[in-house]
């Protein structure tokens, strides 16, 4: 199974949050191959930079003991937000329903609002 995950679900799992031990448990089965998008790294950086969201400053080299997969975004990804209803207006969210279609990836998040697009989400 494909996964990619939401920037909430990064760190939480990251920080071992207790909001994310149902989806770990999920993301660990061996079959499971989970994506990590440049999004969620690139919505981190500017939202810490902004001062509205706390992450350690060394999160890429965090990153590299978990076995995500790197997910970079290609034109592909970018044009098929063009595609999308405005449903959502954050663009890092709707990048990433772009993602999840485009890979045919089930979006792991707990935000409801990736529903509207049509997106498999699990949490």
């Amino acid at each position: 199974m494909l996964y990619l995950l939401d920037t909430h679900a990064v760190l939480w799992l990251m920080a071992g949050d207790e909001r994310a031990r149902g989806v770990a448990a999920v993301l660990s089965k061996p079959r499971a191959t989970v994506l990590l998008s440049a999004v969620s790294l690139w919505e981190i950086a500017i939202k810490k930079a902004l001062g509205k969201l706390e992450a350690p400053a060394d999160l890429p080299e965090q990153l590299e003991r978990f076995a995500f997969e790197p997910l970079p975004v290609t034109g592909e990804h970018a044009w098929a937000v063009g595609s999308l209803e405005p449903h959502h207006a954050d663009p890092f969210d709707r990048l990433l329903a772009a993602q999840a279609l485009t890979e045919d990836a089930t979006l792991v998040s707990r935000d409801t609002s990736f529903d509207a697009y049509g997106v498999r989400r699990q949490w």
